[in-house]
């Protein structure tokens, strides 16, 4: 089993750093459940934050309202050589600077100015406060917000009706968290984000984090949890052979998001191309349980205690591929028709997910991301006709007349089938919708559709009772939405953008919904307001190629993607957004004076320096000063961790630690370093010098 283990137990952390202060382990047991996530400790000494540190899952912040505490506290974090996941900031007044719903743990055994309601915000839900109050610990548990939903599968559920109802989430106006990589591998080939789902204040998600420098070298797909509220990476797990990176661009494969589900403190999933179903602990990332016969699933649902799998006994592989044609585009045409879904029967699968006692197994014919299950039935696409099955026998129970469908199915596109009531709607590339009855299979209606996507399955979205289609894939379409009454097809409601919504054709994957929420991406991600008939473009975010955004927990979660669409404003990097809120305003005066400022200085600085980023303000790259052309080593100093390019000058080198959070001065002529200076967050990039000054901005605001 490869698997990246990052979850230390926070109970044993506490027991290191509390035992000295008379505590004892049935307490602090009984006192904490949070295993990773950010970590704060008001007025804390720092060998708490060490032993927390010492885990991976964690991030840990000390607060202290004592300038020299901070300082020695953050001496002795570095001396430890955890700075960067351990830091430690001056804590002035009595708000505290995070963003609401970020904080996993906080402890404080004394909270001086700070409030237990400023605590509470800024807890993430079912965050939890650990605070010794008149000689006694205490600890506080936010509770999980009403209205605040997860995401457990690729198209929210089981029913494949790709709409949440999370009432929380909103068009993006902050930032809750960013996470890397910021760029995935190339956008000439397969998507490097997989798969996405989110359970119980955790997400999930399956991504090649193989080089950017080319798609030739090897992929390296791991399946990845981290903390939903602050990002923090709780565990990784390899994944050792999944689909070619080589595929072409826009070319799917449609069904690779179905292959991760997550429930409660369960994540289930395929740890490889052709392997079984696993059953994961979400807190820890070990295997639970491995489920017999079920090598090559092809895609999972969960509903109510049974794990429906699609099991592909024959896998067809696609190592093989070799791209033939040197235009990418060309090349997307040629896969999409020499390399379709085979139309090969399958094996529908229903598990017990606790015990992974097989429940029953029929072979059938299914066409892709079309198996779906409520409460009574399963249902999917045998290529010809939609079939339902019981649930709990897998006795076929009805067959629909004949409704068809694109010929062939290129991987990149699949049917849409989404169980909604007593309807089951059904869409296929044929430009139109049939719906039939979720009891009988006996047609209900049948109308035109739009096109709703881009080298990607259609959109059918029931959201406030209705099921919602738009002309959304070209810029020349108008836009407009159709609601109809899922069970008659009537239409119910229309409405056309009232906002500008052009560009060329809309983003390479599905939209999605969550609450009054229609999230399209036309150009961005556009909320378009079912109840108030309102878009809402986002044009500086965007989702990933094939996958798209997931709408949950409050937030949008916007994965990594290769793209340069809108470059010059467009956001790049894993982040999750949250909506417009009542925001935490920092207290006093956020400039930070030293003993420098305002004090006459001899520079020292000569024209052959280097003092700014590419070496003045035009950032020409270019000096005056000889340098020879033959060049050999004069010294070297080992600093550690991630650096930013240098600087020079007044016989100085200057560079950015910039996961230690820290600007380091150095010798020119011998490599000794002469100062360091750790400030309150990441220093991205070098300083600038000027008139013997170090000028530079951390990420602490």
């Amino acid at each position: 089993m490869m698997i990246e283990r990052k979850m230390g137990l926070l109970l044993v952390s506490l027991l290191y750093a509390c035992a000295a202060q008379g505590m004892s382990a049935s307490k602090v047991s009984d006192a904490t459940g949070v295993s990773g996530g950010l970590a704060v400790l008001v007025g804390a000494d720092a060998s708490l934050a060490c032993a927390l540190g010492e885990h991976e899952a964690f991030g840990v912040h000390v607060l202290d309202a004592d300038v020299a505490t901070v300082d020695a506290a953050r001496e002795r974090i570095r001396d430890a050589g955890l700075y960067g996941r351990v830091s430690a900031e001056h804590l002035s007044g009595a708000g505290l600077p995070y963003v609401d719903n970020l904080v996993s743990l906080l402890v404080a055994e004394d909270l001086g100015s700070v409030s237990m309601d400023e605590v509470m915000r800024v807890l993430c839900p079912n965050g939890a406060a650990y605070v010794k109050k008149d000689g006694a610990w205490k600890k506080s548990v936010k509770p999980r917000p009403e209205g605040m939903d997860d995401w457990t599968h690729y198209l929210y559920d089981a029913t494949g009706n790709a709409v949440g109802y999370d009432t929380l989430v909103g068009p993006p106006r902050r930032l809750q968290w960013v996470g890397s990589p910021r760029w995935t591998r190339h956008h000439e080939h397969m998507s490097s984000m997989s798969a996405l789902v989110s359970a119980n204040g955790r997400i999930f998600y399956i991504v090649d984090e193989g080089s950017t420098s080319s798609i030739h070298l090897p992929a390296k797909w791991k399946l990845i949890a981290r903390d939903a509220f602050n990002g923090t990476v709780l565990w990784k797990r390899s994944i050792p052979a999944w689909f070619t990176r080589l595929w072409p661009l826009k070319s799917g494969p449609a069904q690779l998001p179905r292959r991760l589900v997550a429930v409660g403190d369960t994540v289930y999933v395929t740890l490889g191309l052709d392997a079984p179903l696993s059953a994961l602990d979400a807190i820890t990332g070990d295997t639970l349980r491995t489920y017999e016969s079920t090598k090559a699933t092809e895609e999972i649902i969960a509903s109510d205690g049974t794990l429906f799998l699609l099991v592909c006994n024959d896998l067809p592989s696609h190592d093989d591929y070799v791209q033939t044609d040197p235009v990418c585009w060309t090349e997307k045409g040629l896969v999409g028709r020499e390399r379709p879904w085979n139309e090969q029967p399958r094996h529908v699968v229903a598990l017990d997910a606790a015990t992974g006692d097989v429940r029953w197994r029929t072979e059938q014919r299914v066409a892709p991301l079309t198996l779906a299950a409520d409460s009574k039935r399963v249902y999917f696409h045998d290529g010809d006709r939609v079939v339902a099955l019981d649930r709990s026998s897998g006795e076929r129970l009805w067959t629909s007349n004949p409704i068809g469908r694109r010929v062939p199915l290129a991987l990149c596109f699949a049917p849409t089938l989404v169980v909604y009531g007593d309807a089951v709607l059904f869409s296929a590339g044929l430009k139109d919708t049939t719906a039939v009855s979720a009891s009988t299979g006996e047609e209900l209606w049948t109308s035109d559709r739009p096109r709703t996507g881009h080298c990607c399955p259609e959109d059918i979205l029931v959201a406030d009772g209705l099921a919602w289609m738009a002309p959304i894939a070209g810029g020349h379409q108008s836009g407009e939405f159709t609601g109809r009454d899922p069970l008659t097809g009537e239409i119910k409601r229309t409405f056309v953008p009232d906002v500008d919504t052009y560009w060329f054709h809309h983003r390479c994957h599905r939209a999605k919904g969550a609450g009054r929420f229609l999230l399209t991406s036309r150009t961005g991600i556009e909320f378009v307001d079912v109840e108030r008939e309102h878009w809402a473009p986002n044009h500086w975010v965007r989702g990933s190629c094939v996958y798209g955004v997931m709408p949950c927990n409050g937030l949008l979660y916007a994965p990594p993607h290769p793209c340069a669409c809108y470059m010059e404003s467009k956001l790049n990097g894993f982040y999750a957004l949250a909506p417009e809120g009542d925001r935490a305003q920092a207290d006093g005066e956020r400039l930070e004076t030293g003993p420098a400022f305002g004090v006459p200085i001899d520079a020292g600085e000569s024209a052959s320096d280097w003092p700014t980023y590419r070496h003045d303000a035009a950032r020409s790259g270019a000096t005056g000063a000889t340098v020879s052309e033959r060049l050999t080593p004069s010294w070297r100093a080992s600093l550690g961790g991630k650096l930013s390019s240098v600087v020079v000058a007044g016989g100085r080198v200057f560079v950015a630690e910039v996961d230690a959070h820290a600007v380091c001065a150095l010798d020119a002529d011998s490599g000794v370093v002469l100062w360091r200076y750790t400030a309150g967050g990441r220093v991205d990039s070098p300083p600038t010098i000027h008139e013997g000054r170090a000028l530079f901005g951390s990420a602490d605001g």
